[in-house]
């Protein structure tokens, strides 16, 4: 008798190869279920099992989702752009110019990447005065609501270390100013300037360190806390905190207790 597709998958399951590399096993319990999500590098940000009303769709309900759709764009232009650019004095200035005039769809990719950065700003502070509004800053979710203001600034400072790469006179002077700025820092503002420019002025060195920074290390540690920030959201029941959570009732029952003294 011919097998079946799923029966071929079964088999698939069982073999050693698979066992190794998915170490639950097979199973439609919760159990099961459990143990296949915490294992899984991408299903762990997730939950077995979701409150209905988490999962309602409210006023604002798609601000943190739009902003991480933002930075998925944010990626993939970025990429695409870096393949086209040189970050250096003599080539920086001329790449831009050749992607807006001479490479195929290349003004609509540098707009994309430009406007979907406007957006991530925008929706990152409109997301973080919705959730301060709504009280998600109150325990037990204050950890990710510090997690949420670290996201916040290094959006801000992505949008900072992006404006230098053109290499036109509007990025030049722009990043003269910030720096001169941080440098009226008390006590450490001098050497606030020179680790931000890697000199004393604007130059080539500035220019190499601000790619490095908005290519690679800033992305990737903005990566590394979206993880936590969509783990610890799952883990705490949600953003924002409910009537009928054991911390809440403890909260109102102290507050009760007190009024009652």
């Amino acid at each position: 008798m011919a097998k079946t597709v799923t029966q071929y998958f079964d088999d698939l399951r069982d073999t050693r190869v698979w066992r190794s590399i998915f170490r639950s096993g097979t199973g439609t319990s919760t159990l099961h279920r459990s143990l296949a999500i915490q294992q899984n590098v991408f299903l762990h940000l997730f939950s077995t099992k979701v409150r209905r009303r988490m999962v309602s769709v409210g006023a604002t309900w798609y601000l943190g989702t739009l902003t991480l759709g933002t930075f998925l764009i944010l990626v993939i232009t970025g990429i695409l752009l870096m393949l086209y650019y040189h970050p250096s004095v003599p080539q920086a200035y001329a790449d831009a110019k050749d992607l807006q005039f001479v490479v195929s769809s290349g003004l609509f990719l540098r707009n994309l990447h430009r406007w979907s950065a406007h957006a991530m700003v925008f929706l990152v502070f409109a997301h973080m005065f919705k959730v301060f509004y709504r009280g998600a800053y109150r325990p037990p979710r204050e950890f990710n609501w510090v997690i949420g203001v670290i996201l916040l600034l290094i959006t801000l400072l992505l949008s900072y270390t992006g404006y230098l790469l053109p290499w036109d006179q509007l990025a030049f002077w722009a990043i003269t100013v910030g720096s001169n700025i941080a440098s009226a820092v008390p006590l450490l503002g001098n050497r606030i300037h020179f680790l931000l420019l890697g000199g004393n002025s604007v130059n080539a060195n500035a220019l190499l360190r601000f790619y490095v920074l908005h290519c690679m290390i800033l992305p990737l540690t903005a990566i590394f806390f979206i993880a936590i920030h969509f783990w610890r959201i799952r883990k705490d029941g949600g953003l924002y905190a409910h009537p009928s959570e054991p911390a809440t009732l403890r909260a109102r029952a102290a507050a009760v207790g007190k009024e009652a003294q």
